[in-house]
């Protein structure tokens, strides 16, 4: 073994399968060793005193969007700024979208945000978009997944913009299976919410305080239930985001039970926050799609946190401030959809659901690490502390108590929607690749060094080596 660099000593390692007392040794920027406590280190290595703490691989952020670009709007961070939240936040590594703006092509797109990886202070990973179907298409996503971005993320909302037709899902799909890569999609059925949007607009209640009714649940489970069938006929993989009801993901774990491999995220704000905010003195603030559901809602879909049908959490990060969200907040059709959430995701769920409802610290780290580093093929490159991985660490202290403030945060807006809530838990040091760059809440290391990650096969054991209840 070669000689450790630096060491991280006294904490409990927390893997998605397992859980110990162990010393991770570090070179060269990976883990070389997970140590019996107390193994002696050269008198060169850096030490880390971890005691008290978790010990876990850093964070892989499945869904983020870096200065993205939707109707009237563009969201408010970098590169730079986006990573720099996300690593006080104990995430590592982000997964960006390129969504092609009107006549640009994918590849186009795609290559476009893939050079702005170096602007992050951690590593990235990027998503390729589909709209609309053309004969370059299929040789365009032949060149994406041979540069390792074999994840394709695609819409069935957003009319005129972003929304792909059936026919364009299904042929997408069919090349990526045939290329070992795998659509992303997000499911609402845009014909029923243009007509409910109309009926609201019509009575006046097309406003933020509205978002909730203007975006039925029927409409995510009739637009899931569609491109499940789609997969099925084709046996190709499938990723659906943001899936914001227990509906939506008993559709996709039916579907996995007949061999379909289909997986589930969840969003950080779907799994916490419910519809009651849009009642509250600023309903624009909370404005996402899907939208917030309702508390009965939310408390179902996270009992599947624990069944094991939620395959991912990510945190559909959107920067927008609050002078972007209150300009049309009259009308949701016109509005910014999207909440930032890079740096809170991990701290939110540990809280709610490792702290404050009991799911083991090593199903945490399955669901926002080690899973979807496994789903854009990073895994075990990223998602775990086993030697040869990158050494990405997030030490946490698990009983920190400590109250959420928009001025305490890094992401460049000037809100959060978890403002005044009190959390249990969060990372106080983070590794990338073996660099320290916070320590004790600092940021000790500001210089970007972000790599694109090309992505290697995509591991479908999250979706059929997993038997629920």
């Amino acid at each position: 073994m070669r000689p450790a660099e630096l060491v991280v000593r006294g904490g409990t390692v927390v893997e998605a399968g397992w859980s110990a007392p162990a010393d991770v040794f570090v070179a060269g920027g990976v883990v070389i060793a997970l140590a019996e406590p107390g193994t002696p280190a050269p008198g060169t290595a850096t030490e880390i005193d971890a005691t008290g703490r978790l010990v876990m691989p850093g964070g892989v952020d499945p869904h983020c969007h870096v200065g993205f670009t939707s109707g009237d709007f563009t969201s408010l961070d970098d590169y730079t700024q986006c990573t720099t939240a996300a690593v006080f936040g104990g995430t590592t590594t982000i997964v960006d979208f390129a969504i092609p703006r009107p006549g640009q092509s994918p590849a186009d797109a795609a290559y476009a945000q893939r050079a702005k990886a170096a602007l992050g202070l951690c590593d990235s990973a990027l998503h390729a978009c589909v709209v609309e179907w053309d004969e370059t298409v299929p040789g365009q996503l032949g060149a994406l997944v041979a540069d390792g971005m074999p994840t394709v993320k695609m819409f069935t909302t957003y009319r005129g913009e972003t929304m792909a037709g059936e026919d364009t899902i299904l042929r997408t799909m069919k090349t990526l299976r045939d290329l070992g890569g795998m659509v992303v999609i997000h499911c609402e059925a845009d014909h029923i919410i243009e007509d409910t949007q109309e009926r609201h607009a019509t009575s006046g209640r097309i406003g933020a305080e509205h978002m909730a009714e203007t975006r039925p649940e029927l409409a995510e489970t009739a637009s899931v239930a569609e491109v499940l069938a789609i997969a099925e006929s084709l046996r190709a993989p499938v990723y659906f985001v943001h899936q914001s009801t227990a509906e939506a993901v008993e559709l996709v774990a039916a579907a996995r039970r007949r061999g379909v491999p289909a997986f589930t995220e969840s969003v950080a704000h779907h799994l916490v926050l419910d519809d009651g905010h849009y009642t509250g003195p600023a309903p624009e603030r909370f404005v996402c799609c899907p939208p917030l559901r309702s508390r009965q809602a939310v408390d179902a879909l996270g009992r599947h946190l624990f069944t094991g049908e939620i395959t991912t959490i990510g945190s559909d990060h959107c920067c927008y401030d609050v002078a972007q969200k209150e300009s049309r907040r009259t009308d949701v059709r016109a509005m910014p959809n999207g909440l930032p959430g890079v740096e809170t995701r991990l701290p939110v769920i540990f809280s709610g659901y490792v702290a404050g409802a009991g799911l083991p610290a090593t199903r945490f780290v399955e669901l926002t690490s080690a899973n979807p580093a496994r789903t854009n093929g990073l895994y075990p490159r990223k998602g775990t502390l086993m030697p040869g991985a990158d050494a990405d660490i997030a030490i946490w202290d698990p009983a920190v108590r400590w109250q959420v403030s928009a001025g305490d945060l890094h992401m460049a807006t000037d809100y959060t929607p978890y403002e005044g809530m009190t959390l249990t838990g969060r990372p106080r040091t983070v590794l990338v690749g073996g660099r320290i760059v916070v320590h004790d809440g600092t940021l000790v290391d500001p210089v970007p060094r972000g790599r694109h990650l090309s992505a290697g096969p995509i591991s479908l054991t999250p979706a059929l080596g997993r038997t629920a209840p």
